[in-house]
This record gives C-alpha cells, sequence and structure tokens, in this order.
C-alpha cells in the first residue's frame, strides 16, 4: 500500500496554499478598505471643519463690526441729545475713548451738516502730515475743521504720544468736506448705522471701511460720527486662522470682488481718491478662479472638485441680512491638507503587510515541515500497522512537538498491540466544555435612602450668549465639582440630565447618615461653585448659579431596565419629589431646599429655615420645606455666621405665626426681616403672598398655601 496516492495534496504545501489564499485577499481587502474609508474619513472630516470654520469666521466677522457698531451708534446718541457736543473741544476726550476701546479701530470723527470735522486718530510717525513728518513719539492726533472761522476752512492737528501729552501741532487750510465722503453719503442714504463700501481714508493714506451713523434733531440731520477699520485687518484675521495649511481663504462682496483675503496679498488699487477691487478671477492664483466657477448655483454651500491632478473642498458661505452688506466667505481647501496623514498611515500599513506576509510565508513554511515530516513518517507507519507489520520496521518518532510525540507514543502503543491481539481499535480525545456564564438579574428592592437633584440657574439663556466651548468648559468644570463633592460624601452617581445632576446616599452601600451626607455634599457644591465663580467674574465672565433640592424617601432601588441593558438607579414618589424640591428653588430665590424628611434625619447639625409647606406634584399632603444654609462639624467655612443665625431664627418665629394661620403677625414679621435683611429672597416672596391673601376669603387663603 502507498503512503500517499498522486492525486492526494501534500501537507507542506496545501498549508502554504491555504495561507496565501486566505492571508493575501483579506490583506488586500483590508487596504483596500482602509484606504477608501480613510479617505471617506478625511473628506468628512475636512467639510466638518469646513462647515464649523465658516460658521466661526461669519460670526467673527460680524463681532468685527458688531461692537464697533455699538460704539458708533453710542456717539451718534449723544450728538441727538446734544448737537452742539462735538463742536467743543471737551468731545476729544470721549472720541480718544471710542478710539482706544478696540485695536481694530484706527480713526474715531464726526462730521457736521456745516462742514464741520473733529476727529481722534492713530498717527503713523512715518507717513507726513500736511508736508512734514510728525513729532518723535508721536502715537495719536486731535484733528478738527472748523469752517467758520474763516473764508477757508483750517484743518488743525494737535500730535500726541501714547499718553496723550501734546508733542507739537500744525495746521494748513484745506479742501476736505466730510459731507462729500463716501462714509456720509453712505450714512445719510441709509438713516441708520451703516458699512459703507471700501474707501480710501482721506487723512490716512489707507483703504478701509467706515461703520457711520447719522445722528438727528427733531428730524433734522445734524451730522454722522463714524470709525474707520482697514482691509488688513480682515485679511490678517484670514491668514491667521486656516482651516488647514493650503486653505486660501477670501471675504468677497456681492459681486465676487475680493476685500480680504488669507494670503495677505493686496488686491486693490486707488486711483484718484476711488478704490479698485480685483475680482476673484482675475487673481495671479488661477486656483480661487477656478473654484469659483465650481460654485452651486443654488442654496447648497458646500461643493467639491478637482484641478491639476489634485482634490478639492470649498464653500460659498453668504453673510446674513443682519449684517447689513452682501458679503461671502470663500473658502478653497486641498484635500491631501487632510488625507496627507492617512495616506503615509496606509503606505506604512501596505509596506508593513507585505513584510509581515514575507516573513509569515517563512515562517508557516519552517514550521509546517516541522509538523509535516514527522506526520508522513507517521503515516508511513500507520501504514504498516494496517498491513499487519509488513515490510520494514520504522524506528521510534521523537517529536518536539507535543501532540506529535503523544501521536507517535499512540501509534507506537497501537503497533504494539496490533502485533500482540492482531487488532486493535484506538480511544479518541476526550473534550471538556466549561461554561461559566454568569448573569445579572433584572429586579431591586425598597430602601429609605437620600436623593439629591441639582441643576444650573438660566441655563437655556447662558447656552445663548457663551459660545459653545466656553459653555462646554464651564459644564464641565461644574460636574466636576458636583461629581467630587458626591464621591467626597460616599454618594452615588446615578445620572447626569443635560446640565443637571441626579444622586442619592444609602445604597448599594447602606449608610446611617446618608441625609446629612447629601446636605454636607450640597455645601461642599456651594463653597467650590463660589470660587469658581469669582475666578470667572475676575476674567469677566459670567457666573453659574446652581439649585439643589435633597429629599429622604423609601424608593425602589436596584437593576432597572431590560435584558439588553440595564442601570443602577432608583425610582419612585421621593424622585420626584426631590426633583420638585430642586425647582422650587426658583421661587423663593433660594439655592439649597431640603424636606422634612431630610431635615428630621440630620438632626441638630444642620443650620436651616423653613420655608412654606408645598403641594407636590401626585401628593395630597403638603410637604415642609427649608433652606439649608449652613452646618457645623465639617469645618468653620461651613458653619453659618451670627447674622446667618439670627436670620434662620426670625425666619422660625415668622413661618410659625403663618403656620398658625396669623397671616396678620406673619406678615408684620416677613416685615421685620425684610427691614433688617432687605434683599433676603423668602421673605420678600412670603411678604407679596401674605399682602395677596388679605384680599382673599379665609378658605381662599388656606387652599392657596
Amino acid at each position: 500500500m502507498k503512503i500517499l496516492r498522486d492525486t492526494n495534496l501534500r501537507l507542506r504545501p496545501s498549508i502554504l496554499t491555504l495561507f496565501v489564499l486566505l492571508t493575501v485577499p483579506v490583506f488586500i481587502a483590508i487596504v483596500a478598505v482602509n484606504y477608501v474609508s480613510n479617505e471617506r474619513i478625511a473628506r468628512d472630516n475636512a467639510e466638518s471643519l469646513l462647515k464649523r470654520f465658516n460658521v466661526e469666521a461669519v460670526e467673527n466677522i460680524q463681532n468685527v463690526f458688531e461692537p464697533i457698531k455699538s460704539l458708533v451708534r453710542s456717539a451718534a446718541a449723544v450728538g441727538s441729545e446734544q448737537p452742539d457736543f462735538f463742536e467743543s473741544k471737551s468731545s476729544v476726550a470721549y472720541l480718544f475713548s471710542i478710539l482706544q476701546h478696540s485695536q481694530r479701530i484706527i480713526s474715531v470723527y464726526v462730521g457736521m451738516t456745516d462742514g464741520a470735522f473733529r476727529q481722534a486718530r492713530q498717527i503713523n510717525p512715518a507717513v507726513e502730515i500736511q508736508g512734514k513728518l510728525p513729532p518723535p513719539g508721536t502715537r495719536y492726533a486731535e484733528r478738527w475743521i472748523d469752517p467758520s472761522l474763516r473764508s477757508a476752512p483750517v484743518d488743525h492737528y494737535i500730535f500726541l504720544d501714547a499718553e496723550r501729552r501734546e508733542l507739537g501741532s500744525s495746521e494748513l487750510t484745506t479742501s476736505y468736506d466730510p459731507r462729500a465722503r463716501l462714509w456720509y453719503r453712505t450714512a445719510q442714504q441709509t438713516g441708520g448705522i451703516s458699512v459703507s463700501d471700501v474707501d480710501v481714508f482721506a487723512t490716512l493714506g489707507l483703504v478701509g471701511f467706515t461703520v457711520g451713523a447719522p445722528f438727528y434733531k427733531d428730524d433734522t440731520l445734524q451730522g454722522v460720527a463714524a470709525a474707520d477699520i482697514t482691509l488688513d485687518d480682515l485679511s490678517n484675521y484670514l491668514a491667521e486662522r486656516k482651516v488647514s495649511p493650503g486653505t486660501l481663504s477670501y471675504i468677497l462682496d456681492h459681486q465676487g470682488r475680493v476685500i480680504a483675503n488669507s494670503e495677505r496679498a493686496r488686491t486693490y488699487a486707488s486711483h484718484a481718491g476711488r478704490v479698485e477691487l480685483q475680482h476673484i478671477t482675475s487673481l495671479g492664483n488661477d486656483l480661487p478662479a477656478v473654484a469659483f466657477s465650481f460654485r452651486p448655483r443654488g442654496d447648497e454651500q458646500m461643493f467639491s472638485f478637482s484641478h491639476g491632478g489634485k482634490d478639492y473642498v470649498a464653500s460659498l458661505t453668504t453673510l446674513p441680512p443682519s449684517f447689513g452688506k452682501k458679503w461671502q466667505l470663500f473658502v478653497v481647501s486641498p484635500l491631501s491638507d487632510f488625507t496627507s496623514i492617512f495616506v503615509e498611515h496606509n503606505n506604512k500599513l501596505f509596506a508593513f503587510g507585505l513584510i509581515a506576509i514575507a516573513l509569515q510565508i517563512l515562517i508557516i513554511y519552517f514550521l509546517s515541515s516541522v509538523v509535516s515530516a514527522p506526520l508522513e513518517k507517521l503515516a508511513r507507519k500507520v501504514t504498516q500497522i494496517q498491513d499487519l507489520g509488513s515490510g520494514e520496521t520504522l524506528p521510534a518518532l521523537h517529536s518536539p512537538i507535543r501532540e506529535v510525540a503523544l501521536l507517535s507514543r499512540a501509534i507506537d502503543t497501537l503497533d504494539a498491540a496490533v502485533k500482540s491481539f492482531a487488532a486493535f481499535v484506538p480511544i479518541g480525545l476526550v473534550r471538556e466544555l466549561l461554561d461559566s456564564d454568569q448573569k445579572l438579574e433584572l429586579g431591586g428592592h425598597s430602601r429609605f435612602l437620600t436623593i439629591f437633584f441639582s441643576d444650573l440657574e438660566s441655563f437655556s439663556t447662558l447656552s445663548e450668549e457663551l459660545p459653545s466651548q466656553e459653555l462646554l468648559l464651564r459644564v464641565s468644570a461644574y460636574l466636576e465639582v458636583v461629581t467630587k463633592a458626591v464621591n467626597e460624601e460616599h454618594g452615588t452617581i446615578d445620572k447626569f440630565i443635560g446640565d443637571g445632576v441626579m444622586a442619592f446616599w444609602g445604597a448599594p452601600a447602606l449608610l446611617d447618615d446618608h441625609a446629612l451626607r447629601a446636605c454636607y455634599s450640597a455645601l461642599r457644591i456651594r463653597q467650590a461653585m463660589a470660587a469658581l465663580n469669582a475666578r470667572w467674574e475676575a476674567e469677566g465672565g459670567k457666573p453659574l448659579r446652581i439649585r439643589v433640592g435633597i429629599h429622604s424617601d423609601a424608593v425602589l432601588v436596584g437593576n432597572i431596565g431590560s435584558k439588553e441593558r440595564m442601570s443602577y438607579t432608583v425610582i419612585g414618589d421621593g424622585v420626584n419629589v426631590a426633583s420638585r424640591l430642586e425647582g422650587i428653588n426658583k421661587e423663593y430665590g433660594t439655592r439649597i431646599c431640603i424636606s422634612h424628611s431630610v431635615f428630621k434625619e440630620a438632626g441638630d447639625q444642620l443650620c436651616v429655615r423653613p420655608i412654606d409647606d408645598v403641594v407636590v406634584k401626585g401628593r395630597r399632603s403638603k410637604v415642609p420645606i427649608y433652606e439649608l444654609v449652613g452646618a457645623y462639624g465639617i469645618g468653620e467655612e461651613f458653619k453659618p455666621d451670627a447674622a446667618t443665625e439670627k436670620l434662620c431664627r426670625m425666619t422660625r418665629v415668622a413661618y410659625e405665626a403663618l403656620i398658625a394661620e396669623d397671616f396678620a403677625l406673619a406678615l408684620e414679621r416677613y416685615r421685620a426681616i425684610l427691614n433688617e435683611y432687605p434683599d433676603d429672597t423668602v421673605a420678600n416672596e412670603m411678604a407679596k403672598r401674605l399682602v395677596a391673601t388679605e384680599t382673599t376669603p379665609r378658605v381662599q387663603r388656606q387652599m392657596s398655601r
């Protein structure tokens, strides 16, 4: 009998062939998918960054002008209230205050209907004024023209240093008439705040925009207040904020002419006092012209195109109508800026994969020989056994591979048995299956514990006022404070609900003082937030005000959800009460509101004052509530001062009268609190309610409470 038939496959080449057939296609597929997915990710990332850049850039371009518009509006308002104000020298300090308010403003001035002109402006010491250089050290200049003093108007200059100390003066007859300037005519025609078209600043020799606003008296035009910013300022903004190194950014007018560009290239010329802007298609670089030709004609802002063998993504975004100018933000980014790192990664992956496959083939060839050679010998030995020992006797096989060695010994045993008993059937391998699957079970149990809710006051308003990134940083800082305080008092964070936090004490670990720990946590949060707010206010930001509600009750705690997804949480009426207590703070102007059950559990270690008895949705009985103002025994910083303790005593006395339904006495006592603590929100609210009940029948008063 032959060892192998001619039609049977050999083990070693079969292993190598199978490895190549299985590995190489998979590797090629992985590389191909990686290439395609990386390119898609890069394109999506490019479009996402471009969209975000457009939103931020449009907002920032508006923000360049909005503060200046506000300053110009205020100057126009002053002119309307005091028409003679800008004719006097006393207005100079006011104009300089506007000039120094923003680095973007290079000149602030007012033109009157009689041709009078007054200006506060920056000075370049290297540029001549009235035919001569300004005195050394000149930083600013005060300028005015009064046509009523002489037949020919005289242009007056007073040169000032950085501290606005006078360094010299100059005067010269002039034909300058503010009423003939573009900024004056634009503001006069619009009748309100306006941004002029690109113009030459006659006194500065620069090209830029003027924000102007007319002012009136009895519907009669008195003059125009204005401020100048240059084109270079917008170009610097685009140059400093690029989506990628190869990105080109342009601000275009409604005709496609370039107002500013990220290359800081000069795209305008001045001829006889008039400014001519280059069109986007007439620049030295043909890329923006090609990109502009591919722009979509509909509402779509984002588009892609190819040029010179490269792919690009671009966007054309029109500034909102509220800006007052039909400007467009045009951005062109090469896709290679976003894919280069992926291409490099893919090339490395491909090279590494080829090397790895080559090494694996060599290793598998060697290992397959280690396995196949003894197996071939064993196969020949089995053949001899099948032939009842005929032929050459093969020696015992010794292999470093445990399985082959075992197989060799088994075959030797089989060989001995066959020779001894003429026939023997070997026993196969025994397999053991271990199953250690452990599943979580749904369910819970009732337990008396303390629930905590916190939220931010006026968060919606704050989210509209703050940039998203700053808002995210502030909310993260607040959540970090809450989390740290809860963990410090051995509480359990249940979930974050937007800007709110739900936590509880008493589960899963039992705590005898769970109510007290929840109150301590709230006080620690209040103290930490006070420090945070002080830092933010010092930086010019707005503080975050928190409201906390705490309630102790019997609730269901455990694994709640479905077999696919569950969470360890608490449910029950007590949760609703705690949430309601957090919201009640808004009604009474308090920060930390606790229920009567919390007060009973916490004992005398808390400093509280009673607020009112309130009805909670879903309950018929009223819930007495208290304001937590301090605590004893956890640090001097949490211990209430004498004034706070007195306020608590006075509030308890007033509350006792309220509970006794002696509303007149209660009102008198709450007013006594306000006399000593005029800013106390609880006394103020309760006094208002008691005043309202004086005209209400007794039954209705009781129901209203």
